[in-house]
């Protein structure tokens, strides 16, 4: 009987480990996303000549989507962001 709970216990705790570590890399993801829709818009902002023009504005309409869909993947995982921005257990998790 005690084995059995024990065992139901540590299931969940490697249950809730990986969703922990899911949603630490769509916290990764988001931000990675967010850097690069920064870079591509700085990059649109340089442009000179109308092909650099060009180049840029797919750049900066690709980072745009990837950046959405990452957002939503992080909210149908229902991340939510004060844990990661403010630092606590997480954080070893944040440096892998």
């Amino acid at each position: 009987m005690i084995w059995k709970q024990w065992l139901l216990r540590a299931k969940k705790i490697k249950q809730l480990d990986e969703e922990l570590e899911y949603k630490v890399h769509l916290y990764n993801e988001v931000n990675k996303a967010q850097r690069e829709w920064e870079r591509a818009y700085c990059a649109l902002q340089e442009a000179v000549g109308a092909d650099e023009v060009d180049i840029a504005i797919y750049t900066l309409e690709a980072a745009e989507r990837r950046y959405q869909v990452q957002l939503k993947a992080a909210k149908q995982a229902n991340v939510t962001w004060q844990p990661f921005q403010f630092g606590s257990y997480f954080d070893s998790y944040l440096r892998k």
